[in-house]
């Protein structure tokens, strides 16, 4: 080949690389009279590659309309195949992993407002009763003609009210810091005797008043991880309830078994014993037996225990057979 003839088709070339990797726009494209015909190719070449470069953004733009179309309108995206390697599905299946974390979201904020209404709900219902106990002994107490034996014994009575009230109050303030989080938990290498005198504490009066005998097994050089107040908070709620639903004359054991990874606490009664199919039901909030109606209490107590052992990354167990007794055991990590 000449050299006046190489020199044209050489530039030409460049001309066309240049044009279709987008760095010349092709009106400024200069083609020699040598290479005019192989100019021409390579100008229908770029114009037929660019038509089909549109025509595939037109068709990735339309699918991805399509798959949000899809998604908006709860259906599954008809053209979604998330095997294929391409750069379609992998827009898509961000698209969809992005709607399955808004909806699970979504999912959230209604269970969170559904657990809001309930706990109002559960609320006023606890508290209407004492309020309004309250409201007609102190109406009753008004009237002057009232016997000075009968205002005594309503006076007790509306005391009693009170303390009952207070007693929900703190119940539920408890609760809500225990379910937003909001309480702090300070743990440290503490005796658990320690804690457990400080729960035992708090319901000898009660058994002292049932003839309850209560005994602890428990080596007094017996150190846990734990948070001192709160799990003697727990510990208390536990023994409330065992002596609470045990007849007088009856016993509340407490025994402490170190293991490998956890300390274990058995708190043991004689008492009237949960049956089986309700055994997971007396953590809930606010739940009741029917059995025990005629006790006090609002539910509470084995709802903060578990809640309060759970944060320490503990658990705690329950077997019980009616007419019986109950075991709640408490697993507290090591």
């Amino acid at each position: 080949m000449r050299r006046d003839n190489a020199i044209p088709l050489l530039l030409s070339l460049a001309a066309a690389l240049l044009v279709l990797s987008g760095l010349l726009e092709l009106p400024t494209v200069i083609f020699y009279p040598a290479a005019t015909g192989l100019g021409l190719a390579v100008l229908l070449l770029t114009l037929l590659w660019k038509r089909r470069q549109e025509r595939r953004e037109s068709a990735f733009a339309n699918s991805v309309c399509e798959t949000l179309d899809a998604l908006m309108d709860g259906r599954e995206p008809e053209n979604y195949h998330p095997y294929e390697d391409s750069q379609l599905s992998k827009v898509q299946g961000q698209l969809l992993q992005y709607h399955d974390r808004t909806q699970a979201g979504q999912r959230q904020s209604e269970a969170d407002k559904q657990t809001i209404q309930e706990l109002v709900s559960d609320i006023s219902h606890q508290v209407k009763t004492p309020i309004a106990n309250i409201r007609m002994f102190t109406d009753i107490l008004r009237q002057p003609e009232l016997p000075e034996e009968k205002r005594k014994e309503f006076l007790s009575t509306l005391a009693a009210q009170v303390h009952k009230l207070d007693f929900l109050m703190q119940s539920l303030i408890k609760m809500s810091r225990l379910e937003a989080g909001t309480f702090a938990l300070h743990m440290e290498d503490a005796s658990l005797y320690d804690t457990i005198a400080q729960a035992v504490s708090g319901i000898l009066t009660a058994a002292e008043r049932k003839h309850i005998q209560i005994s602890v097994d428990c080596d007094s050089r017996e150190t846990v991880r734990h948070d001192p107040k709160w799990t003697a908070e727990a510990l208390g709620n536990l023994l409330d309830n065992a002596v609470k639903y045990t007849p007088e004359g009856g016993s509340v054991h407490i025994r402490v078994r170190p293991w490998q990874f956890y300390t274990r606490v058995d708190i043991t009664d004689t008492g009237i014993g949960i049956p089986e199919e309700h055994c997971n039901d007396v953590f809930k909030r606010f739940y009741r037996a029917q059995s025990s109606a005629a006790s006090e209490g609002v539910g509470l107590g084995l709802y903060l225990a578990r809640g309060i052992i759970t944060r320490q990354r503990g658990y705690i167990t329950l077997k019980s057979e009616v007419g019986k007794g109950s075991s709640f055991s408490v697993f507290l990590l090591r």
